[in-house]
């Protein structure tokens, strides 16, 4: 399988930190979240990842060539940015028609790629996509969702203010080739995914609830939690810690 890893974002709220730090290279616990990213995905099996840049691009390439997995890492560079799906439609070609995994580089997150990959496959019948989804402590920033008795997505709700729920969005996805195909069929360039794309999945989208820990580092104070929060060498042995996947 194949990743598409978005870290093109202009990280406005963590300004002025990201005036000279792409958002994707903001270090907690001293390694940049691209890094964590990195290492989760191939972990978990990824054969190659895809990283698209916008906002300061050069240190994110100059990060990649440094990497140990630099060879099996591409970089595409948005001049303007496409949204989510607009990111995929632009890259269909490089996810060769098969299933893909899709997430934002600027969340933290030590959930299981492997785990979360077979949940995938032992989906219910008529699923085209699979969501990780987290136990959110502010559900009113997050799309907050209601599923039924199999865990399957019945309804979505986009940071409204009176949220029915804390179980969110952790905007980590493994997606057929259908998920693409729709995408193309909307017939634009700019695409995204929150309110185009998983609108249209409802009832065919599997949500995979994970113990770990997740964080968007989406702001100063949701930083200083990570720092807080985030134990970066926790217990590889201890399988009912974090990270390890559950149903809801």
């Amino acid at each position: 399988m194949r990743a598409l890893l978005l870290a093109a974002g202009l990280g406005t709220r963590l300004r002025p930190l990201t005036l000279t730090v792409p958002k994707c290279l903001v270090p907690v616990h001293g390694k940049p979240l691209l890094g964590y990213w990195l290492e989760h995905l191939f972990a978990g099996g990824i054969e190659r990842v895809l990283i698209n840049t916008h906002w300061l691009a050069l240190p994110v390439r100059d990060y990649v060539a440094a990497s140990p997995w630099r060879s099996r890492i591409d970089l595409v560079h948005e001049e303007e940015l496409l949204g989510t799906g607009g990111t995929v439609l632009a890259n269909r070609d490089w996810l060769n028609g098969a299933p893909f995994l899709l997430a934002h580089a600027d969340n933290l997150t030590d959930f299981d790629v492997s785990t979360f990959r077979r949940r995938h496959e032992d989906r219910p019948k008529g699923c085209a996509m699979s969501m990780l989804a987290f136990r959110t402590d502010d559900p009113r920033s997050c799309g907050v969702l209601e599923l039924d008795a199999a865990c399957v997505l019945q309804a979505f709700h986009e940071k409204v203010p009176d949220p029915p729920g804390n179980l969110a969005n952790a905007a980590v996805y493994i997606c057929e080739p259908e998920i693409a195909e729709f995408i193309a069929s909307l017939g634009k360039p700019i695409v995204d995914f929150s309110t185009e794309v998983i609108p249209r999945f409802i009832g065919e989208t599997l949500a995979v609830e994970t113990s770990g820990y997740h964080r968007d580092i989406g702001s100063p104070a949701s930083l200083k939690a990570a720092e807080r929060e985030y134990r970066p060498h926790r217990d590889a042995a201890d399988k009912s810690g974090p990270g390890w996947l559950t149903s809801n």
